[in-house]
């Protein structure tokens, strides 16, 4: 019911139909999360598709494009999983490729140069699809971000994500975050027509639909994510443990540092992150593992980053902040060996984690739970 409101009562747009018929729109592309981003696609998908149809165009003539950014591409199996087998067999569904079939459309205000997946750029009809959380530099997700990373060149990525290091790139930012202004003004450019976001709460149950324009029904989103994802404390912790929430926001290491991000807001400076991540897929990214393997301190991997930035390599920078700040231990699938290659300590129960952090912290220490840290902005109470 939330996402049939949503279509009904677009924020900022006409009714998807009236701007098909408006653009005698002959075809369409539909860009959709990958894997890593949990979205309730077999809600969201069956609806938004039968709408595209009943105003005209045909199955056969809608293309659902996944915005990989730079991820690896989905199997076919792993299509009918996340898309549910019917929506798989009755579309084309193909993978974003970062490096491939891409088309320029100019330079922004930056002077970047903004290449995005050839057929997305050349549909009659561009749709985006997300799922609106928190970001550890983008501020939010969702929106804007299905274009750029989304389904943008791998030089366009590297450039955006680059930005990272500017104070105003961080989590739960998203008014004056120049990383989430570059991604706007490329969905603009890019000319997205219409977007459905959703907020989602535990076991991907939807809490809110916007649909609309890029931006105005975006925000609408953010702005009811805000409400129930900032949490005040009276004061940082001295421990604080912290959980991805489970599969796929664990599924390697790559994904699972952005629950450092929340951590890092409720630590004190010298304090203890115990993360709960299974990373049964590693560390997730190539570039990632190679900056951490070729460092031999966090140090390292600062100077590199600030010297050439890499995508991939930026998750290892992101860690390092948080290193600089806290000691981590982490409770993981991973080999003992490679968590202290990331300059974490390995443990092998939640029990040991406490007992070690106990020790470093002292036992009166406090300490502050978050079971979905992905999903928390901790702001501190100011008297």
């Amino acid at each position: 019911q939330l996402v049939a409101g949503a279509l009904k009562n677009p924020v900022g747009t006409s009714p998807l139909g009236e701007i098909i018929r408006r653009k005698s729109a002959r075809n369409a592309v539909v860009v959709v999360n990958d894997l890593t981003r949990p979205t309730p696609n077999q809600q969201i998908l069956p609806p938004l598709l039968a709408e595209i149809e009943q105003a005209g165009i045909k199955a056969e003539d809608i293309t659902l494009i996944i915005a990989t950014g730079i991820h690896r591409h989905h199997t076919g199996e792993e299509n009918r999983r996340v898309f549910g087998e019917e929506i798989a067999a009755r579309y084309k569904i193909v993978n974003h490729d970062c490096d491939r079939n891409l088309l320029s459309l100019g330079r922004l205000s930056n002077g970047l140069e903004l290449e995005i997946n050839r057929t997305a750029a050349q549909a009659d009809l561009l749709v985006t699809i997300g799922v609106v959380g928190l970001h550890y530099f983008a501020g939010y997700s969702g929106g804007r971000k299905s274009i750029l990373p989304g389904i943008a060149s791998r030089q366009a990525i590297e450039a955006n994500h680059k930005m990272m290091s500017d104070r105003r790139a961080c989590l739960g930012n998203y008014q004056d975050n120049p990383v989430s202004d570059l991604m706007l003004e490329a969905a603009r450019r890019a000319g997205v027509d219409f977007i459905l976001n959703v907020v989602t709460q535990s076991k991907q149950d939807i809490a809110y639909c916007s649909a609309g324009d890029v931006e105005l029904a975006w925000l609408e989103a953010v702005r009811f994510c805000e409400k129930i994802s900032t949490v005040e404390i009276a004061s940082r912790a001295d421990i604080v443990i912290a959980s991805c929430g489970g599969y796929p926001k664990d599924i390697n290491m790559y994904q699972a540092q952005k629950a450092l991000d929340s951590a890092l807001l409720a630590v004190k400076p010298g304090g203890s992150i115990i993360l709960a991540a299974e990373c049964r897929e590693g560390l997730g990214e190539d570039t990632f593992q190679a900056w951490i393997e070729q460092s031999d301190c966090p140090q390292d991997i600062v100077d590199r980053f600030n010297h050439r930035f890499e995508l991939g390599g930026h998750k290892a920078y992101a860690i390092c902040r948080v290193l600089d700040h806290a000691q981590i231990f982490l409770l993981s699938e991973l080999s003992p060996d490679l968590v202290w290659k990331m300059y974490m300590q390995p443990v092998k129960s939640l029990e040991e984690a406490m007992s070690l952090a106990m020790e470093r912290q002292g036992h009166g220490a406090d300490i502050l739970v978050l079971p979905e840290a992905t999903k928390i902005a901790v702001t501190v109470h100011r008297a």
